[in-house]
């Protein structure tokens, strides 16, 4: 009776703190969606990285407010946000930091470490395929372990950490495609659409006129941390748990998978089941949920799964893409 009477005061626990940060998230969510205009899809998505405690890629055209929604995210979730905008003269040291030589007053040497900006709870990558192959790799560990290795030196990063990296999809002269290993470590890839006709209408108002609307803090981070030790704990049902992994299992290669199975260059591994159980936790928390849905995973299945897969070349000589392929895996679910 006493241990009924216990995981019953545990649920109510969790039902109170659920509530209460859903109407932080709620209220940051509308603070992000006062600058940012048309990208409701776009701001949810990151919103839902940032509670799942990952990385995101956003892949858009120039002059959709990529950089503008990161920096929001920055103010309104209460984060120490910095930015670096990579080029391809940009070394790792320029963003981890390195250590220079101190000389003391009595003439004593000594080395000390100098942080880069990848110390930070937010940190924008812009542009991060502008950047070369030795320099992106310098974030792997990072994004992964929440520490670097400087000279043999452990330093840990602040927390919450959070990379929002972006890209531009044109293909362009002075551009170092992203490894699979890393595009591993993202927990999904926002596709930043054009805004629509009414959006537009309201950004040509909003943002020309005498004065701007300025982002406001809505959370703190350590709420953020809160919050993000909440998604874990939240509930998930036996069918969402199914679900998940008849997606991310039926979208690798091999001939369990049939005719799709053999489109499949190489897909997604447990790193994408991990992060597709956080996000459906996330979201469901973002609307008010207490649990995840089938609908959830559905939802999300595309932009956590299509960075984490490739098409055999016979299935992009016949005009396969991607998207295609996780929208057939998706019917066999729901």
């Amino acid at each position: 009776m006493a241990g009924a009477e216990g995981v019953e005061k545990l649920e109510d626990v969790i039902v109170r703190s659920a509530e209460q940060i859903a109407g932080n998230i709620r209220t940051a969510r509308e603070a992000v969606s006062t600058v940012i205009f048309g990208q409701e899809r776009v701001v949810e998505n990151a919103l839902v990285t940032i509670l799942s405690g990952g990385h995101a890629l956003l892949i858009g055209v120039p002059g959709l407010a990529k950089t503008k929604l990161v920096e929001t995210l920055g103010i309104t979730l209460g984060l120490d946000a910095k930015r670096v905008q990579f080029t391809p003269d940009l070394m790792p040291s320029d963003i981890l930091g390195a250590e220079v030589l101190d000389e003391s007053v009595s003439g004593k040497r000594s080395f000390r470490f100098i942080a880069g900006p990848v110390f930070a709870q937010l940190l924008m990558a812009d542009e991060i395929n502008r950047a070369s192959p030795r320099t992106q790799s310098a974030l792997l560990q990072a994004m992964q372990e929440q520490h670097i290795t400087v000279a043999g030196a452990r330093h840990d990063l602040p927390k919450p950490f959070h990379v929002l990296a972006t890209q531009n999809p044109l293909e362009q002269e002075g551009t170092y495609p992203l490894p699979e290993a890393q595009l591993d470590r993202f927990l999904m890839e926002i596709d930043v659409e054009y805004p629509d006709r009414d959006a537009e209408r309201k950004i040509l108002f909003e943002t020309t006129g005498a004065e701007q609307t300025v982002a406001r803090a809505a959370m703190t981070a350590e709420t953020l941390v809160t919050a993000q030790r909440l998604v874990r704990r939240l509930p998930v049902g036996d069918s969402v748990v199914e679900a998940i992994l008849s997606l991310v299992r039926s979208a690798r290669p091999g001939e369990d998978n049939g005719e799709l199975g053999k489109s499949i260059a190489w897909g997604p591994g447990p790193r994408a089941s991990q992060a597709l159980m956080l996000a459906v936790r996330a979201r469901a928390l973002l609307d008010g949920r207490l649990a995840p849905s089938i609908d959830d995973v559905l939802d999300l299945a595309e932009p956590v799964l299509k960075h984490r897969m490739a098409l055999t070349f016979s299935a992009r000589a016949e005009g396969r893409t991607i998207p295609d392929i996780i929208k057939q895996l998706k019917s066999r679910i729901g």
